[in-house]
């Protein structure tokens, strides 16, 4: 594990690492090991770095719920969903797990964002990368009486008045919902740094803040909100990606290009497993993904969500990690977040 030193050494780095040690910790005790495991035992566990119905538990449990009814694993998986730190405290659960062939973590640009946000002394490809499942769109959702009924209204506002919107996301600086509406002021000629950003953790805090008007604006990936789009509990005033998205309460909604404004914005999700575990078990574990990959289950899983087909293992997902590090890293030192 080499150290990362874009993190700093201050005193609040150490703190932040502290805290992220301390809740580990905590839920370590909390929820144990996990599942009990006899030597010759074919289940696995699946971390999930945030809260059930959120971005990484819905594409971790489709990805199990195909593995499973096809018997691709020869068992079962336990999920378990360690909540804290924008993913950070999951992912020093799976550090902790070095040498454990049988758990895998999902993770994204949300846990990128992160580590740094929280002064953790590791990177995602610190761990054994395994593959890249998805890229999903992000939305700019309001509430359902939002005096913003489009796109250009929102952008209007922002522009006569940056400091007047106050806008949240469900990830911590560096991740997608920061980094989002951060490119986007920017592409509107707002200077990021005056953006009023609030982190939540996850889409539920996230729409209980724009439905108890904390926020005005909400940025987060909109497969997390299908429910409450399609029920009107909120709307959706643009997409992030270069094609419109399907659903009830969705497919109205223009992309930032149609609408003028020249940005594209995408999202991933993928897996890990913790460190140190042999080049053998590491490829067992890549084909396991492979094979879900390939699947009609998976493909159904796809169009459901609105999830982009983007899948890349091995070599080529850890190469594209260290990318991500530094397109967070670059967008955080202009923001003077570093």
């Amino acid at each position: 594990m080499r150290p990362l030193t874009r993190h700093g050494t201050s005193r609040g780095a150490a703190r932040a690492v502290a805290v992220v040690a301390a809740l580990s910790a905590t839920l370590l005790l909390a929820t144990g090991c996990g599942v009990t495991r006899g030597p010759q035992s074919s289940d696995l566990t699946m971390l999930i770095p945030n809260s059930p119905g959120g971005g990484y538990d819905q594409t971790g449990r489709a990805a199990i719920a195909v593995m499973e009814n096809d018997d691709i694993t020869g068992g079962s998986f336990e999920v378990t969903n360690v909540i804290g730190a924008g993913g950070s405290v999951a992912m020093t659960r799976l550090m902790n797990a070095e040498g454990d062939d049988r758990t895998m973590m999902t993770a994204g640009l949300g846990v990128v964002g992160s580590l740094y946000s929280f002064g953790a002394p590791y990177k995602l490809d610190d761990a054994t990368p395994l593959a890249q499942l998805i890229e999903d769109q992000e939305g700019v959702l309001v509430p359902p009486d939002s005096p913003f009924e489009t796109i250009e209204d929102l952008v209007e506002a922002w522009q006569a008045d940056p400091g007047s919107i106050v806008v949240g996301g469900g990830s911590s600086p560096g991740g997608p919902d920061h980094l989002f509406p951060m490119q986007l002021a920017s592409a509107v000629d707002i200077d990021a740094r005056n953006v009023r950003y609030v982190p939540y953790d996850g889409g539920g805090p996230l729409t209980s803040a724009l439905l108890g008007s904390k926020i005005d604006v909400g940025f987060s990936g909109v497969g997390e909100f299908t429910g409450q789009l399609a029920s009107g509990e909120l709307r959706l005033l643009a997409v992030s990606g270069e094609e419109r998205l399907k659903g009830e309460g969705i497919s109205q909604a223009p992309t930032l290009t149609e609408s003028g404004i020249d940005l594209v914005f995408t999202n991933w999700r993928g897996v890990l497993a913790p460190p140190g575990i042999s080049d053998e078990r590491r490829a067992e574990l890549i084909g396991m993904l492979e094979e879900m990959h390939e699947t009609p289950e998976w493909r159904q899983a796809l169009e459901d969500n609105g999830w982009i087909d983007e899948f890349k293992t091995g070599d080529e997902f850890t190469a594209f990690l260290q990318e991500q590090d530094e397109r967070v890293a670059t967008t955080l030192e202009e923001l003077d977040l570093l």
